[in-house]
């Protein structure tokens, strides 16, 4: 009986899910807890469920989410056929870059090619409009392709990039790093009505927004430690401009005490031109970003770079941040990073975006430009974490026909106990 009531209670239990891009993907775990939480200043209680399974290379995540108080269940959690179907949050065969990958659900951070076109993109970043996605990745040595499609529940994001590795169907297929030469071409759109829309023009008779790519890619460095390669992407947008990107990214893998992996990137940027234009904040400003997209006059050229740092498995960071030489608001930072010593009793975890940064003093700033989740929590039992959580997130805004039309900055605070149990 006593067995029966613990695996009960840990069905019943809430817990916020780790940093998707630190979890070891061949790792079960039951997961979950209960809490209070205060949106935009009302109580809630919480109880949530978030298992996730993984058996060899396939893998399956739940995510049960109820926040109720007096007037019953609150309406943004079931209000859509899509949050009933979106408990499953994610069936997965394989990894991004492993030869077969396949994801259906959630889509964390995806990036296609380079990230010239789509840069860690989210396809729920309001958890009261999440949305099933699926993600399709083969690589057949000689070719192969990356694909995305944002949505099955509405007309959304969908995109490929095709890519051939030429040299491996000649004779020079065994010379070292000059065989392995990709080159990619990419096509991707966002089929929803509000995605091309540029407001004060009359003409808006295809509202779609659909952008163009070719890149070359070529891995100079490859062995078991130190791998390095170059590349150069040019992007066309179908109704805007195009600019073009070259860079460089290195990875260190230090035999499990220190991981890491730099990317720096110089980009040319023409007039109605962004580039990474299907960000993680894409789906949040997708009505009205092509006015900005119209809005870019002149050529602004500009830089990007990346950072992600492993430590023993304890200290995990992820870091990225973009800006245009003359455009002093135009500063994009992410930022993710936890904080696990195996053993210790306590927890630290945060993840933070902000676009459109104007100086140091509004870096860390939140406002309708910005989204932060923040977890520090103590373990009294190493299944058991007692938190605090805040998070600045977003809630959809409808129409008389119930129609997400934008969004609007949503607070949350949750005083939490949550449980991950090792299967």
């Amino acid at each position: 009986m006593k067995k029966i009531i613990i695996f009960l209670f840990l069905v019943l239990v809430y817990s916020q899910p780790t940093l998707s891009q630190f979890a070891p993907s061949d790792v079960s775990n039951l997961t979950g807890g209960l809490g209070m939480t205060w949106i935009d200043g009302k109580p809630f209680f919480a109880v949530r469920f978030t298992p996730e399974f993984s058996i060899s290379k396939i893998g399956v995540g739940l995510d049960l989410n109820l926040e109720f108080n007096s007037d019953g269940l609150r309406k943004e959690n079931f209000n859509e056929t899509s949050d009933y179907l979106s408990i499953i949050r994610y069936v997965r065969y394989g990894n991004k870059r492993e030869k077969v990958f396949v994801k259906l659900g959630a889509l964390d951070y995806y990036t296609l090619g380079h990230g010239s076109i789509m840069y860690a993109y989210n396809n729920s970043p309001s958890f009261d409009n999440r949305k099933i996605g699926l993600n399709v990745d083969l690589d057949f040595d000689k070719f192969g392709f990356e694909s995305i499609y944002g949505s099955f529940g509405e007309a959304g994001i969908v995109g490929m990039r095709g890519y051939v590795r030429p040299i491996q169907y000649t004779p020079m297929a065994s010379i070292p790093v000059i065989s392995n030469l990709e080159v990619g071409v990419t096509v991707a759109s966002d089929f929803n009505d509000n995605a091309g829309k540029v407001y004060g023009i009359t003409d808006t008779t295809n509202n779609s927004m659909a952008v163009f790519g070719f890149d070359l890619g070529l891995p100079v460095v490859t062995t078991s430690m130190l791998n390095l390669s170059l590349y150069f992407d040019f992007v066309k947008f179908a109704d805007f401009g195009s600019g073009s990107s070259a860079g460089a990214l290195l990875e260190l893998n230090g035999l499990g005490l220190v991981n890491a992996s730099v990317k720096l990137e110089r980009r040319w940027n023409g007039k109605e031109y962004m580039p990474a234009y299907f960000g993680s904040f894409y789906e949040i400003e997708k009505f009205g970003k092509a006015n900005l997209l119209k809005n870019i006059n002149s050529s602004m050229d500009g830089y990007f770079g990346a950072l992600n740092v492993g430590v023993l498995g304890t200290v995990n960071l992820l870091g990225s941040f973009q800006k245009l030489d003359d455009d002093p608001n135009s500063g994009i930072l992410h930022l993710t990073t936890e904080v696990a010593p195996s053993g210790a009793p306590f927890v630290a975890r945060a993840g933070y975006d902000k676009v459109y940064i104007k100086d140091g003093a509004d870096l860390f700033k939140l406002d309708d430009r910005s989204y932060l989740f923040a977890e520090l929590g103590y373990k009294p039992y190493s299944f058991m974490i007692v938190s605090l959580v805040y998070q600045w997130t977003y809630t959809p805004i409808r129409d008389i026909d119930d129609n997400v039309i934008g969004f609007t900055p949503q607070k949350k605070i949750e005083p939490r106990v949550s449980f991950i149990y090792p299967l």
